[in-house]
């Protein structure tokens, strides 16, 4: 299977380019000039064989091929790559990375890092809506902390914890931080602020003031500046694009769904239940 996808890198064949045309779908007239050569023989053959098994079209293997090489995935975060189909929500979470990060390939890992949407199963939702939001919010951040390796592999590889609710002291002022990661992969602190509710462009301007006193007084020599993420309950993405503009320094904004969320997505709707009932 490996040999007749790609057998067309063999230089000796005179129609390689011709052949790329043959199978719809699947390979795309002159193709071999797309093919990401270096990142092709950096990854290891388990990870080729995974990627011809689950997918179908060239692009999509081309992705993944390049997805591995740039964050230097594992067997398994390969295959969990896939499973949640990466490739199909890949760039999907609303950020400014590639405005606000100088160096094109820091700011595609960024971009392929992060997803638009995570689902966080193990917060329990009979605890929510019944007290202030702002209780409500250190209950999600309680429920991750206490399933914080969880948290962890559902954001992705590379992340190392350093708290919740870490303090900073600037000019005399208290800052406190959701949750603050190290991501070795993009070589950056991670910030990640938590919201109940729907966004709201205060956040942003919040999280940025967060960004400005870490990149201060936090980051260290051979570190990039921190990253920061919005994690809301909803968001309208145009909004957020329009709001972002106005922002010099890393930010993206993601949702959450709990379980409860998603089961209901997968019920009918209560008109349908009626009728079925």
């Amino acid at each position: 299977m490996f040999y007749e996808q790609w057998k067309l890198l063999d230089t000796n064949l005179a129609d390689a380019s011709a052949k790329f045309g043959e199978i719809e779908n699947v390979l795309v007239p002159n193709a071999l000039v797309d093919i990401p050569i270096a990142a092709f023989f950096s990854i290891g053959f388990s990870h080729h064989v995974m990627i011809l098994s689950k997918t179908k079209t060239f692009t999509e293997r081309k992705y993944y091929i390049q997805l591995c090489a740039d964050l230097q995935l594992s067997h398994e975060a390969l295959e969990r790559a896939i499973s949640e189909d990466t490739y199909h929500n890949q760039g999907k979470m609303t950020n400014n990375f590639a405005n606000t990060m100088p160096d094109y390939k820091q700011a595609f890992r960024a971009i392929q890092m992060f997803k638009d949407s995570y689902l966080l199963d193990y917060i329990n939702t009979e605890q929510l809506g019944q007290r202030e939001e702002d209780i409500d919010e250190r209950v999600i951040e309680n429920e991750i902390v206490h399933n914080i390796r969880n948290f962890i592999m559902t954001f992705g590889k590379g992340f190392s914890f350093i708290g919740s609710q870490v303090h900073f002291d600037k000019l005399g002022h208290d800052h406190w931080v959701d949750l603050l990661f190290f991501n070795r992969i993009l070589r950056s602190l991670v910030v990640v602020e938590l919201k109940k509710g729907t966004f709201k462009p205060s956040y942003l301007g919040q999280l940025s003031h967060y960004l400005h006193v870490l990149d201060d007084d936090e980051r260290i020599e051979g570190e990039n500046p921190p990253v920061g993420i919005i994690l809301c309950k909803d968001a309208d993405k145009t909004f957020v694009e329009y709001v972002l503009q106005d922002y010099q320094r890393p930010m993206g904004v993601a949702t959450y769904q709990t379980r409860q969320k998603k089961l209901m997505e997968l019920l009918p709707n209560e008109e349908e239940m009626k009728k079925l009932l």
